[in-house]
């Protein structure tokens, strides 16, 4: 087992890497992830929930998972309303969507891991149709330390290393994969880590035949060493795909500091950020040194801290504030940038979504969701990549304040 974990650590290209250790999106994940799932709770509630999966306030949850790498790809598929076979039946079946709902807000409230394994009990004991542990995926988002993710290539992982027969869909077979995950976890916690992510990664890597072991290797040798071979091809690409997109976020927070320092500003880099090149130079050397607001719980500062650009006044007043979107999901940056408006004194700052100029048509629908477009709390327009990138020389020579970003940002009406 040792071997293995020092062979799964050692990869580069494994999720241990691109997804677990060096992801500041994961992160960011878990409070949007709670913070939404606070208003599935609510509007179900209410009784305003709605009878589909598409557009509903689950969907936002679904889709910050989905956004989390390889691990989660496909997260969603089982929440979708598959309305010829009458499943999951949560949407139209009322009492069903009660219990989801009275399930959820108990487990996000748990204080102690006995608590969600009774609730899942009570769960599984109601037979909701369709509705099975593809819901442990979002468990893991809330108490990352008691519940590992749960998809196919996790089972088979698990199935290969261990030995078992797992099936996908019990709730049964979860929780009994997760007593030994916990327990293998606790052996060699000095290898991982006490967030059960980094073993499900191990399981992940195993089931999708990235990693071979002794349990698997004569059915990859047999089947599976062209798909392997495809495998690590795709992944170079998208790990190749992601060094890019990094790339970029790094350049539009540059250009965002050089304006915002021209117009006078004093310029914040998200804290994780500041040891990000541009041009050979820390990103850190045009941020302040310490992010000082005033009236702010240590909590909430901790969360502002981590957005991408922050413009001050001289008096540390939030004078404007920016998310740069890459691959990640659109509702997680605008529910950010909310969150932010909601935190400080004055609501005529203006924020913006900034973004690669392929994605304005998703950005254009998400910002006309009825749940984004009356936001009283935040002003969001959007720029785009090409946009910064071209004229800000010019707005550093002409500009004057924060008003000149009215040339190139956008909003939606």
């Amino acid at each position: 087992m040792e071997d293995i974990i020092q062979e799964y650590k050692r990869d580069p290209e494994s999720v241990y890497h691109t997804w677990f250790l060096n992801n500041d999106d994961r992160l960011k994940a878990f409070r949007t992830i709670r913070k939404s799932l606070a208003k599935v709770i609510l509007e179900i509630e209410l009784g305003t929930f709605g009878n589909d999966f598409k557009g509903s306030s689950l969907e936002i949850v679904l889709a910050a998972i989905s956004e989390q790498k390889q691990v989660f790809e496909g997260a969603a598929h089982a929440f979708y309303w598959k309305p010829k076979l009458r499943i999951p039946d949560i949407y139209e079946n009322v009492p069903n969507q009660k219990a989801f709902g009275r399930f959820l807000k108990a487990c996000m409230e748990a204080t102690a891991e006995e608590q969600v394994i009774a609730e899942i009990g009570k769960l599984n004991a109601l037979q909701i149709k369709g509705l099975g542990p593809a819901v442990a995926n979002i468990l893991y988002f809330l108490h990352p330390t008691w519940f590992p993710p749960f998809n196919t290539a996790i089972v088979n992982g698990f199935n290969a290393l261990f030995s078992e027969k797992k099936k996908l869909g019990s709730w049964d077979a979860y929780l009994e994969m997760r007593e030994v995950i916990v327990t293998k976890n606790i052996e060699y916690r000095n290898l991982l880590s006490k967030d059960l992510g980094a073993i499900a990664g191990l399981l992940f890597e195993i089931g999708t035949n990235r990693l071979v072991i002794e349990e698997n290797s004569v059915q990859i040798i047999e089947r599976e060493i062209e798909k392997r071979s495809k495998a690590k091809d795709k992944r170079h690409k998208e790990v190749q795909a992601d060094e890019q997109e990094e790339h970029a976020h790094t350049e539009m927070q540059y250009y965002l500091a050089k304006l915002g320092r021209s117009l006078g500003y004093q310029v914040w880099i998200a804290r994780n950020d500041h040891k990000r090149l541009w041009n050979e130079q820390p990103l850190g050397e045009w941020s302040i040194k310490k992010l000082e607001l005033k009236g702010i719980p240590d909590a909430v500062l901790d969360t502002v801290s981590l957005i991408d650009v922050l413009w001050l006044d001289d008096s540390h007043q939030i004078v404007s504030g920016f998310e740069v979107e890459k691959s990640t999901s659109i509702y997680s940056g605008i529910l950010r940038l909310n969150d932010l408006s909601l935190s400080i004194p004055s609501k005529a700052a203006p924020f913006y979504l900034v973004a690669p100029d392929c994605r304005e048509k998703e950005i254009k629908a998400q910002l006309l969701r009825p749940s984004f477009r009356h936001i009283d709390s935040v002003t969001l327009s959007y720029i785009l990549f090409k946009d910064l990138r071209c004229d800000c020389d010019a707005m550093c020579k002409f500009g004057n304040d924060v008003t000149v970003l009215q040339k190139i940002g956008k909003a939606v009406s």
